[in-house]
């Protein structure tokens, strides 16, 4: 079996890279550190014209048609350049709730605009401390009125549209789970900003008061359809998790060929070579299962639950594990203000905890496995 790219996807990947070197610098980075908003339009007004949001989107809902191998290289480079804008949270979660559970009157009235980013799109789940399962959920959903609080969602402060993980009914844990839709510029709609430890990726806290929303997909599969949701996005989040991993690992080798200490290069060093080969075998056994989850993903096979557990799993722990090297690598400047290291690291942690702690992705991997050799 072939897990790796066609010439075509390897073609979109090398042009988003040289696009997004060129367009996507930590000069952009380094101006939202210093206040200058949760993401950057010029950079996402330029992808949208590159059509990158409507990857995965069928053409018959303006898309391009092409599907999710082609977003997997894509997500790998905007990784790679820790690309500013909310597209993870577009495009892996809302999108894709709209495209697993949306009807066709849903479809054609918000997917055009995420394809020519109009839209900016999330997925609220979060209510609390840890991980969200169904005995957290509390916000309720009937008769098409939302109420209740989520936390910690992603580009919450500018999001137009919000997918929100509700109780629709009084049935215990996850029967009575839903999903709504709702226009985040409705009335009945509070958002309050939420400091993060990467401030180019906002987040807010939404408070809803009897707010109008619609249901989206069946009463009572919302959990069923939030964790389909969650898978895709796994996968999807984890090669940007390469991506960055990658750029750390070129960061650090190519400052330790060329910084000197006792008259030679410090990637001379037994200390330096070690962690430079440990950064690369946790970032190509990550690879390893980012393709198997694209595998899965693209072919929706049934392994996909499995797949993504270990890509999110694998790619985290690559990612944090680079990111903390790369810093180390380059010494004491790793933790100025001027170096980009901090950049990498800080993008890690808050990738590492955009889908739940990793504590719960270990804990469903284990499970999978356990049915897997069961079967």
């Amino acid at each position: 079996m072939n897990f790796d790219f066609s010439d075509e996807q390897k073609q979109i990947k090398d042009q988003a890279r040289k696009f997004l070197n060129e367009k996507c610098t930590t000069r952009i980075v380094r101006k939202l550190y210093d206040g200058g908003g949760n993401f950057d339009p010029v950079l996402w007004a330029q992808i949208a014209q590159l059509g990158w949001m409507g990857t995965a989107i069928p053409e018959e809902f303006g898309g391009l048609g092409l599907g999710y191998l082609e977003l997997c290289v894509i997500a790998e480079e905007l990784g790679r350049a820790l690309a500013p804008v909310p597209f993870s949270s577009t495009v892996y979660l809302f999108a894709e709730a709209l495209l697993i559970a949306g009807t066709d009157d849903q479809k054609r009235r918000l997917l055009p605009g995420i394809a020519r980013g109009e839209i900016v799109g999330t997925f609220a789940r979060s209510e609390g401390p840890g991980a969200v399962t169904p005995k957290t959920i509390r916000t309720g959903f009937r008769n098409g009125r939302l109420s209740g609080t989520k936390i910690a969602v992603a580009d919450g402060m500018d999001a137009h549209c919000a997918v929100v993980l509700a109780r629709g009914s009084e049935e215990a844990g996850a029967r009575g789970l839903h999903l709504a839709l709702v226009d985040l510029n409705g009335a009945g709609i509070r958002r309050e900003a939420v400091a993060t430890l990467d401030p180019s990726r906002g987040a807010a806290r939404l408070v809803f008061d009897d707010a109008d929303a619609e249901a989206l997909g069946a009463l009572g599969q919302g959990w069923q359809l939030a964790s389909r949701v969650l898978d895709g996005a796994a996968v999807l989040m984890a090669f940007e998790q390469v991506g960055g991993a990658d750029a750390c690992l070129a960061m650090a080798k190519d400052y330790a060929m060329t910084r000197y200490a006792f008259g030679r290069p410090i990637a001379s060093f037994q200390a330096i070579k070690h962690k430079l080969a440990d950064m690369y075998v946790n970032t190509e056994l990550a690879r390893s299962n980012a393709y198997y989850g694209a595998w899965a993903l693209s072919t929706d096979a049934r392994e996909l639950p499995l797949a993504a557990a270990a890509a999110r799993v694998s790619a985290t722990q690559a990612f944090d594990y680079a990111a903390k090297e790369n810093t180390q690598t380059h010494g004491g400047i790793g933790f100025t203000w001027e170096a980009d290291c901090h950049f990498y690291y800080k993008r890690s942690r808050q990738l590492g905890l955009a889908l739940g702690p990793q504590r719960a992705w270990k804990d469903k991997l284990v499970g999978e496995l356990e049915r897997s050799n069961a079967a």
